[in-house]
This record gives structure tokens, sequence and C-alpha cells, in this order.
């Protein structure tokens, strides 16, 4: 007799492991959620004092640095970076995060393994007010080889029709405020690995008082619920998450055309981690043009209110500086 398990697909483990994401998900519950985690869909009604809510959904994965994760045992670390790559999409909007969902494919179930990368999405939804309302673990032998994951998140949120961020009401003049990132976050890792791969870069070597391998693996810092308080003020008109392109390729895409952004390159410390890549043999724009050097999330804000906003970001934990302006 041919069975199912035989084919490397485990159902009961997966079935106790849903059991088992039930006690952490409930970590990451709010009071709008319906139901819980186990059906084939998840239920969340909506915040009240809405009068024209828009629903933004926002949906990204953790990149090839999953490879290292994967290799030193950070699997938590993993889902803290796929939320974070998700949630901090949605605070660019002003949007208040509802709700995410996870998926995780592996090769073969390794339960502890997935309850790290659960609870890292469960740490940072708590984080942001934000419920974590299900998910999928894909169990696919053939797929990836022993050990081996991939892991992505979706995240939905709200946000007031008038009240959406988008930078209609940038204008000459106005300031750029950049957020400080906690490394490198979750762009950029396939440059890294090559310089790794090619001996360029010694993981145990000296960072800022920390191993390179550490500063590397540092979670994605989250904006969140900072990001949404940012989005109530008026005085904040574009903001964005320094992704892949690093700031020349993410700040424009939040101004209209018609304005062009000018970064004061040394306006703020840039993490040991940079130089370190830098000396490894990459260009400046090289640099440039791939990692957040130091500044994981931006704001376009009025230059009268550029002090204020600053001391909000202070005040809840975030270094920022003024880096730059729009012309």
């Amino acid at each position: 007799m041919i069975t199912y398990k035989e084919s490397g697909v485990d159902v009961a483990a997966a079935d106790k492991l849903t059991e088992e994401y039930k006690a952490v998900a409930a970590a990451a519950s709010t009071p709008h959620v319906l139901g819980g985690i186990g059906g084939f869909a998840g239920f969340l009604a909506l915040p009240e004092g809405y009068e024209r809510p828009v629903l933004v959904a926002c949906t990204d994965g953790v990149g090839t640095k999953l490879r290292l994760l994967i290799d030193h045992g950070e699997a938590r670390t993993a889902g803290k970076d796929a939320a974070a790559m998700c949630l901090n999409d949605l605070a660019t909007c002003g949007a208040q995060p509802l709700f995410m969902l996870d998926y995780l494919a592996v090769g073969k179930l390794d339960p502890a393994v997935a309850q790290e990368v659960v609870a890292g999405f469960a740490d940072y939804c708590c984080q942001a007010g934000c419920a974590l309302i299900g998910g999928e673990t894909a169990e696919m032998p053939g797929f990836y080889p022993p050990g081996d994951f991939d892991v992505a998140g979706f995240a939905v949120g709200v946000v007031e029709k008038e009240g959406i961020v988008d930078g209609r009401g940038c204008q000459a003049g106005n300031l750029v405020l950049g957020l400080a990132s906690s490394g490198v976050h979750s762009n950029g890792f396939s440059l890294v690995r090559l310089l790794l791969d090619r001996g360029l870069l010694d993981l145990e070597r000296d960072c800022g008082g920390m191993p390179l391998k550490e500063a590397l693996l540092q979670p994605t810092r989250l904006y969140l619920p900072l990001g949404h308080r940012l989005g109530q003020v008026q005085a904040v008109k574009a903001m964005a998450h320094i992704t892949g392109g690093g700031l020349p390729g993410n700040v424009g895409r939040t101004i209209p055309d018609s304005l062009d952004t000018v970064i004061e390159w040394g306006s703020w410390p840039r993490p040991a981690v940079f130089a370190l890549i830098a000396q490894a043999g990459v260009p400046r724009q090289e640099m440039l043009a791939t990692f957040n050097l130091g500044i994981g999330y931006t704001l376009v804000v009025d230059k009268d209110y550029a002090d204020s906003t600053l001391e909000l970001c202070h005040q809840s934990g975030v270094e920022a500086w003024v880096i730059g302006s729009l012309r």
C-alpha cells in the first residue's frame, strides 16, 4: 500500500502544527478578528470611525537574505523580515494595518523551524497592532533541499480616502527626512552573497563591535505604528520604504514627476556594515542604487514642521535626520 506520507507529505504533522500555530497567532490578535486559525479563510471586521475607508494590500518576501538566515538558524528573523517588508510598504500611504497572512513553503516540514517563522510574523504583528489571521504551510517534497524553505507575507490595511498619503501635496522646498535602518534589511543580499562566495567579505570580521554575520542578519526594522502616526500628520506629504533601488530608486516614486530629490549624502551616520561592503569592491554608484545605506524609511515634510516631525520620530525610539530636499 502506497501512502501520501511515503511521498513526503505528512498531513498529520501539518494538522498538529496548525494547532500549535493557534497559540502563537493568539498573541497577535485584535478585537476585530472574528474566529480563529484553522478554517478555510480568516475574518476581520473593519474598525469603526472611517467615513470612506479604502483597503490597502501589500505582499513581499525576504529575497536571498533567506539563504544566510537558513544557514545560520535564524528562522524567526525570516518571519520578521517578511512581515516588515509588507507592513512597511503598507505604512507609506498612511494606512492602519488590519491583518497579515503568512506563506511558508518547505521540502520537508520541520515543526520547530515552522513555529519560529510564524513566531517572527507574530512578533512584528504585535508591534504593529496588526492581526495574524492565518496563512499557508506548503510541504512540497522535491522542490526544496532538506532544511530549506521560502517565506512570504501578505498584509491588508485601511486608510481614509481623503487621508491617503500619495505625494500629491509635495512642493519645491519641502524637506526629506530619513529614518534610521537597522542595517542592510532585506535587499541587496545577492550582491552580499557574491562577495562572500568570492572571499571578499568575512562573516567573522568586526563590524562596529559585532561580527559581520550578526550585522547582516539584523531583522528589517519595522516602522509601524510610527508610520501610521506620521500619516496622520498633515505636514507629511509623502513616505517611502527604502528597499531595492536604494534612496534614488524609492524616494522618487513618491513625489510628482515635476520635482527632483536632492539627497545630502553626508547628513547621517552610516552603519559600519556598508563601509565593509564598499571596501570589498562595490563602487559608490552601485552602493547608492542597491542598499539603504542606513536610511530605511523617508518622509517628505513642510520645512516649518521638520523639527516637530523629527521629535515625533525620536520619541518613538527611531533616529531620524534631515537628509535632503525637493526642488
